[in-house]
């Protein structure tokens, strides 16, 4: 997995490519909550093509964790597949996810 990090007014933006899976998901883990500890994050998912339970148990971590320390973060590009495993498994109630980075940005 790919990770591009770029900063703008203490919002950090994250684009990943590849798979959330078991194998990426504690590298990244380790990453997503350095970066929620310098501020706000929007994680564009748009090349991301699969993402498994433990990609998802890191993404609902980052969000408790966003939550505890008060800063913001939200998900988008979220691709047809990858949507559906969010609404299925009602993570889409749970982290906040949008179909562009403005979008996601305004959610903060």
């Amino acid at each position: 997995m790919e990770v591009t990090e770029t900063g703008r007014a203490g919002i950090n933006f994250v684009a990943i490519e590849g798979r959330l899976d078991t194998e990426t998901a504690p590298i990244f883990d380790r990453q997503l909550l350095e970066l929620l500890g310098k501020g706000g994050v929007v994680l564009d998912m748009t090349a991301i093509r699969f993402v498994s339970s433990a990609g998802l148990r890191i993404l609902l971590k980052a969000a408790k964790a966003a939550k505890t320390a008060g800063t913001g973060f939200a998900l988008c590009g979220l691709q047809p597949a990858v949507l559906e495993v969010f609404e299925i498994s009602g993570f889409g109630q749970i982290i906040t996810t949008r179909a562009t980075r403005a979008e996601a940005l305004a959610a903060l």
